[in-house]
């Protein structure tokens, strides 16, 4: 009897000291360096992301657990070199110049790294950011990186330490109407930040510093599976990768001239000037152009990078990896 009421104690000291660490908990490795190494893989499984770093281009390899680095941007997979490898399903990187923050998506960690001149080292791993943390964008008017929980409607505010490396969570803000709903990514525009919802099939407008709700943009359920906003001139560009019900043949790439268009269905799609099937995800902005990754069956996932010229999509160059 009395070792059962100790082992009942001990367990209630557990539980005591995990709830004193807050939502999350941080490890710190000591630095676990990863030299530069050729991709192994013949192709891309499940992309997400292709975005520019300073001079470096990166290529999130999602399904393939990695995220690829290159100075080209149009380079075939295999002439990739491997960042880390050290992830579950990542699905979007950022950095600030010295360090660079990776959203773990499926082991529900923000992982920081810094390069070195034969690889990366990676310092700080984040634990239990959230549930399935998706996208994370720095933020240079504020100084912090965004990284969205995309199942909690949390969004975690990460600071680096002034003339430092290390990285700390200084808040999490909460949209209490988006918990359990599905949000793929955010925008930051000025004062507000837009979240597409999937199931509220709605893309919701909150104030920066609040989190408050300020609007709600209802969209049709046959562009709700939405993966991201992006403004571009004088339109929104909105990637959707299913309808409302998952059915991933809706995929497409929308714009309108105003949110409340989407809704009135005032919108024009341009699935056939990216390939005309297959989802695309993430849309980074580099040197004045567009890059996306787009998910096609069959393991023929392929890039593109464009321009938009007066409204007008130009230069468009499809990247074969």
């Amino acid at each position: 009897m009395k070792r059962k009421i100790l082992k009942s104690l001990a367990a209630l000291i557990l539980c005591f000291c995990i709830l004193l660490q807050g939502p999350y908990m941080l490890t710190v490795d000591a630095a676990a360096f990863n030299p530069a190494q050729r991709n192994s893989y013949y192709g891309l499984l499940v992309p997400t992301q292709l975005t520019k770093i300073g001079d470096t281009y990166y290529l999130v390899d999602s399904y393939h657990n990695q995220i690829l680095y290159n100075t080209s941007y149009g380079a075939l997979s295999m002439s990739w070199k491997v960042m880390t490898t050290d992830l579950f399903q990542p699905h979007s990187i950022a950095g600030d110049g010295v360090v660079y923050l990776v959203t773990d998506t499926e082991n529900h960690r923000v992982v920081s790294y810094i390069k070195n001149e034969d690889g990366f080292t990676e310092l700080q791993a984040f634990n239990n950011i959230g549930v399935r943390p998706h996208y994370v964008v720095y933020d240079a008017p504020t100084g912090l990186f965004y990284a969205w929980s995309s199942m909690t409607g949390e969004m975690y505010l990460f600071r680096r330490k002034a003339d430092s490396t290390e990285v700390y969570l200084e808040n999490i803000m909460r949209v209490p109407e988006l918990y359990g709903k599905y949000v793929r990514s955010f925008t930051i525009e000025g004062d507000q930040i837009y979240l597409p919802c999937v199931h509220s099939s709605s893309i919701v407008a909150v104030d920066k510093n609040t989190f408050k709700i300020r609007n709600i943009y209802p969209v049709p359920e046959n562009i709700a599976g939405m993966v991201q906003l992006t403004r571009i001139q004088n339109y929104y560009y909105l990637t959707v990768s299913t309808d409302i019900n998952f059915n991933q043949s809706a995929a497409n790439i929308v714009r309108a001239r105003t949110l409340e268009d989407f809704g009135a269905g005032n919108y024009e799609s341009l699935k056939w000037d990216f390939g005309g099937d297959g989802a695309p995800y993430y849309i980074s902005e580099a040197d004045g152009s567009y890059f996306t990754v787009v998910i096609r069956n069959a393991g023929r996932a392929c890039g593109y990078k464009f321009d938009v010229v007066d409204d007008e999509i130009c230069n468009r160059e499809e990247l074969t990896y």
